[in-house]
């Protein structure tokens, strides 16, 4: 009897993974309970393979699959994930599913912050080398439909915990763990630990010919691998040297050492800024040595990358104000990084969707460079009361165009505005695409 594949959402993940199943020859059936773009019912309608949208699930549809795969924006708790779980059908990822009909080489990357900008930047690398690669995971097209359609050499594929989470048999050849810290803390019931344990998953299934490449100094990586015994090959990075180290900083270098290769590229020549970024590359330039690239490519490429949209991205300069676009720092974390690379005055628009964050991470910045702090979000008490009790001068905005002229109010000629908002965006906005998109166009209307 033909084997029936159920998808639960209807977005890139979910629509790549019922392409993929359709072309296995699965019996295949798509259920989002949200609006399903036209983009990818087109997808749908081409493949001829049966959906709805845009109402409940429907049980009977649902409840007969053999095998679930659940697009990551699906939270597990979700009542129709509770009703398939409950009757004991298996759910899988995307990833997981099209891991079964590839023999690609699988270069993963997560994180809580950077895995973005690690991901374009090891794509490029490969690219520049002339490799035969797909983009995948978070950025680039589903490495399901990529499968399906025509299929790669090796994969770099970002990878969230929520990809994370119903990946089993899927095997990283590398994996690229670049920090851990407090995010999604609502999706894992305000438990570190289990929010760990979904980003140590990448590493399931490795043996001692693939390779864990890490942030050598990050606290709750160097814990969890304590408890660990990996079997695969452990390359770590640090900004100083130590004997295990396979890159790190000296003499105004970044030098890279694996078994393959030994090589070193001036720092100030690095495309990306800024200590974050140096990590970002140190990460890419030990995944593509290990992959056999010369390092002269490697090194080219690290030079000439561009910056990944919404990342601390240069908007423009008025009235001797630079303005920058970080929307894509949706955690605490990611909002120190980019305050650490601030080296002007400040003023930081803060605000969204608070996924349990705790602002004491950024405490320290705040008090040393931010001038004045800008709240733009629904319910901004949580800021308020935080940052206001420490003395911070403070807005309580809830919309852009109130946002942007708080800022104007404060920020003097040499001063910087930053959105880096620590918290996500739908609130007042569908995406922080879309938050980023707005900010910057708002800002070019202040001219």
């Amino acid at each position: 009897m033909q084997k029936r594949i159920v998808i639960l959402g209807g977005g890139e993940s979910g629509v790549g993974a019922a392409v993929l199943a359709k072309a296995k020859g699965f019996d295949t059936f798509l259920s989002d309970m949200g609006t399903i773009a036209p983009s990818y019912t087109a997808i749908l309608d081409k493949w001829e393979i049966p959906y709805e949208h845009g109402h409940s699930h429907t049980p009977e549809l649902i409840l007969n699959a053999d095998e679930i795969i659940k697009s990551p924006g699906v939270p597990p708790t979700a009542p129709m994930v509770r009703a398939v779980t409950d009757k004991g059908i298996p759910v899988i990822s995307e990833i997981e599913f099209a891991g079964r009909y590839t023999d690609a080489k699988m270069v993963c990357i997560t994180g809580s912050n950077g895995k973005t900008t690690t991901t374009l930047l090891t794509y490029h690398i490969l690219r520049k080398a002339g490799l035969d690669v797909g983009l995948a995971g978070n950025v680039g097209k589903s490495l399901a439909y990529q499968v399906a359609t025509a299929d790669h050499d090796i994969y770099v594929i970002e990878l969230s915990s929520f990809q994370l989470e119903n990946m089993y048999d899927f095997k990283a050849d590398i994996a690229v763990m670049l920090n851990i810290t407090p995010d999604h803390m609502d999706r894992y019931d305000h438990k570190m630990e289990n929010y760990v344990a979904a980003k140590f998953r990448i590493v399931r299934n490795q043996g001692p010919d693939d390779c864990f490449i890490y942030w050598q100094d990050d606290p709750v990586i160097a814990a969890q691998l304590a408890a660990m015994h990996l079997q695969s090959r452990l390359l770590p990075f640090s900004e100083n040297h130590t004997e295990q180290s396979a890159a790190w900083t000296e003499d105004g270098m970044m030098v890279v050492d694996t078994p393959q290769d030994v090589w070193e590229i001036p720092r100030d020549t690095l495309a990306l800024k800024g200590l974050h970024n140096l990590y970002n590359s140190m990460a890419a330039g030990i995944s593509a040595t290990v992959l056999g690239i010369r390092h002269e490519l490697t090194a080219d490429a690290l030079t000439d990358f561009e910056a990944v949209e919404h990342r601390l991205e240069y908007v423009d300069t008025i009235d001797g104000v630079r303005y920058i676009n970080d929307s894509k720092a949706t955690n605490v974390n990611s909002t120190w990084y980019a305050l650490e690379s601030m080296n002007t005055p400040t003023v930081l628009i803060l605000g969204g969707t608070d996924k349990g964050n705790d602002y004491s991470e950024i405490e320290e910045f705040v008090s040393q460079k931010v001038k004045a702090i800008v709240c733009m979000g629904v319910d901004n008490a949580k800021l308020l009361d935080f940052f206001g009790s420490r003395g911070v001068t403070m807005a309580d905005t809830h919309s852009l165009d109130e946002a942007l002229a708080a800022c104007r109010r404060f920020a003097a000629e040499g001063d910087t505005v930053l959105l880096s908002p620590c918290c996500a965006s739908f609130d007042l906005f569908r995406s922080y695409e879309d938050r980023g998109h707005q900010f910057k166009q708002a800002v070019r209307n202040l001219k």
